[in-house]
C-alpha cells in the first residue's frame, strides 16, 4: 500500500500423489509456466484468504469473509521515541492493543498478523537515521517483548506472525535497515520461536520506493534463518503512458501486459532457488471502487491526472478472480486491501469491501468465495486459455468426491476504459467433468442466495453454459 489512511485518533491426481500440472494450459506471454517447489497440497481457502484491518475494523462484520487479518501497528504508537520504556499492551497513544484491538479480533475467530511499521521512525522523518543510532539493544528488546506478549506461545496468543516494517523500499538506508531487521528479528525469535517472521515488502527485481530487492540481504547466510515468510505486495497498476497520464490506473487480474502476477511468479522462482523453506504471502492486493457521486468531488492530483477506479461490480469480480489465480501459485496466503473506505475518489482510498461499513458488491462476492471454497483447496488447472476461458478445479479437504470447478472469462476493463467497456460472455461446453453438478451458481453481488446459472447436460460428462467475467461455481459430486 502506497498510502495508509490512519483511523486512530486520536493439480491432477496420479494414483494418490497430488501433482500441480499445467500441461493443459496456454502459458501467458512473457510469464511462462509457473515453477513450483516439490508438489505439496495447497492451503485450504479458509487458511488462504485474508484482509487488511486497522483500529476501526469490525471483527463481527468481516469474519464473514475470512479468518485471517493483518494489522498496521506503528512503533511510534507504542513509544514516543526509540529507547523509551516498552509498556505492552498499553501504548503511548493510549491504545490498549490487547483490550481494544487484538483481543476482540481473536474472540471473533481471527488469526492476526502484526505489521510492525516504523511510522515516525521511518523515512517520512528526515532524522530517522539519527533516531535509530545506538538503539540496537532496544530494537532487540522491542521485538522480543512484542513476540513474548502477543505471540502464539504467550499467555494471550493474540498473533501468530510479525512483519518488520511495511514498505521501506529503497528509501530506507540499506545498511541501517539490515541492522534494524537483524536485531528485531532475533528479538522476535527469542521472544517466541513459534512466531513467524516476515520480511517487509520485497520482490525479485530491482527495488523501488515501496519494495526492497529480494535478491539482496535476504539471500545472505546470517539473514536467512531470521525470517520465515517472503512478503509481497502486488497491485494491477499500469505503466504511465501519454494516453493514461499516470501509473495509478489498474487492469483486470489476468492481463498479461502488467506486472501483477509476474511479480509473484518471479518471487516463487527466486524462493525455489534460494530459500526453499520460506513461505510466500501476498499481504496486499486490491481494487478501488467509489461511487459516481464521489467522482464529482475528485481533487488535486486525482482530478488533474484523471484518476479512475473500477466499478463496484468490477471490484467484486477482480478480487474473487485474484484469489483464484493466486491460489494456483505456490503461495500460502493472500490478504486483500482493504476492509472499509469512506467513498473517496483517490488511490487506495476506495478499496474497502464496505463503504462506511455498508457492504459493497465485493463484500458479498468474497463472502461467497470464503463460504463455498473454505474447506476446499486448489487441485489443478482444467483449462487456461488466455483471453478466452479459465477453469480451475478445487477439491474438498476430507471428501475427495466433492469437487468444485470455477469457470470465468479472464477479460475485463482497464479502469480508464470502464465507462465504455462491454463485459464479455461466452457460451461454452465443459467436458470431462469429474462428477455430476448438484448446483451451478453465479457470483453473488448482494445478500441472500447466489444467482443460479442456466446450464444443460451435453453428454455423459459434459455441460453447456454461458460463462462471463463473473466466476461461476460448478459444484459437483463424484
Amino acid at each position: 500500500m502506497k498510502k495508509i489512511l490512519l483511523l486512530i485518533s486520536c493439480i491432477s491426481i496420479i494414483g494418490s500423489q497430488i501433482v500441480f500440472s499445467q500441461s493443459a494450459e496456454k502459458a501467458a506471454p512473457g510469464v511462462g509456466k509457473i515453477k513450483t517447489s516439490p508438489p505439496v497440497a495447497r492451503p485450504l481457502f479458509k487458511d488462504f484468504m485474508g484482509i487488511n484491518g486497522h483500529y476501526t475494523f469490525k471483527p463481527e462484520l468481516y469474519n464473514q469473509v475470512c479468518r485471517l487479518v493483518r494489522n498496521y501497528h506503528n512503533i511510534d504508537w507504542d513509544v514516543k521515541k526509540l529507547g523509551a520504556p516498552v509498556t505492552i499492551p498499553e501504548s503511548a497513544n493510549h491504545v490498549n492493543w490487547k483490550e481494544d484491538v487484538y483481543g476482540p479480533w481473536k474472540k471473533a475467530g481471527f488469526e492476526t498478523d502484526i505489521c510492525i511499521q516504523f511510522g515516525a521512525f521511518g523515512t517520512n522523518s528526515p532524522s530517522y537515521e539519527a533516531a535509530w543510532a545506538g538503539q540496537e539493544r532496544w530494537t532487540y528488546n522491542y521485538g522480543k517483548a512484542m513476540a513474548a506478549y502477543y505471540g502464539p506461545s504467550g499467555r494471550h496468543k493474540l498473533a501468530t506472525s510479525f512483519e518488520i516494517d511495511n514498505e521501506p523500499g529503497t528509501r530506507f538506508n540499506p545498511a541501517l535497515f539490515r541492522t534494524v531487521f537483524k536485531q528485531m528479528a532475533q528479538g522476535i525469535r527469542d521472544g517466541d520461536p513459534a512466531a513467524k517472521i516476515l520480511t517487509p515488502t520485497a520482490q525479485a527485481r530491482n527495488g523501488d520506493d515501496y519494495s526492497q530487492d529480494l535478491r539482496g540481504m535476504y539471500a545472505e547466510k546470517d539473514i536467512l534463518p531470521l525470517y520465515d515468510v517472503i512478503n509481497v505486495h502486488t497491485y494491477s497498476t499500469m505503466d504511465k503512458t501519454e494516453a493514461t497520464q499516470n501509473n495509478w490506473h489498474r487492469s483486470y487480474p489476468e492481463d498479461t501486459s502488467i506486472a501483477y502476477l509476474k511479480v509473484i511468479d518471479e518471487t516463487v522462482e527466486w524462493r525455489n532457488k534460494n530459500a526453499t523453506d520460506k513461505e510466500i504471502w501476498v499481504t496486499e492486493f486490491g481494487y478501488d471502487a467509489c461511487t459516481p457521486e464521489a467522482m464529482k468531488y475528485r481533487k488535486d492530483w486525482a482530478l488533474k491526472l484523471n484518476w479512475q477506479g473500477a466499478t463496484d461490480l468490477q471490484q467484486a469480480q477482480y478480487l474473487v478472480r485474484s484469489f483464484l489465480v493466486f491460489a494456483e501459485r505456490d503461495i500460502s496466503r493472500a490478504y486483500l486491501y482493504y476492509y472499509d473506505d469512506n467513498d473517496e475518489a483517490s488511490f487506495h482510498a476506495a478499496s474497502g469491501l464496505t463503504r462506511e461499513f455498508k457492504p459493497k458488491m465485493s463484500f458479498w462476492a468474497v463472502k461467497q468465495l470464503y463460504k463455498t471454497l473454505g474447506d476446499y483447496r486448489f487441485k489443478r488447472v482444467v483449462k487456461k486459455d488466455i483471453g478466452d476461458l479459465f477453469v480451475y478445479e478445487f477439491e474438498h479437504d476430507t471428501d475427495p468426491t466433492r469437487v468444485i470447478w470455477m469457470a470465468w472469462s479472464p477479460t475485463g476493463a482497464k479502469t480508464f476504459e470502464k465507462d465504455t467497456y462491454v463485459a464479455r460472455e461466452i457460451k461454452t461446453t465443459l467436458k470431462d467433468l469429474p462428477g455430476t453438478p448438484t448446483e451451478v451458481a453465479g457470483m453473488a453481488t448482494a445478500d441472500g442466495k447466489a444467482p443460479q446459472a442456466a446450464w444443460k447436460k451435453a453428454g455423459k460428462s459434459a455441460i453447456t453454459l454461458t460463462v462471463s467475467e463473473r466466476p461461476t461455481y460448478i459444484i459437483m459430486k463424484k
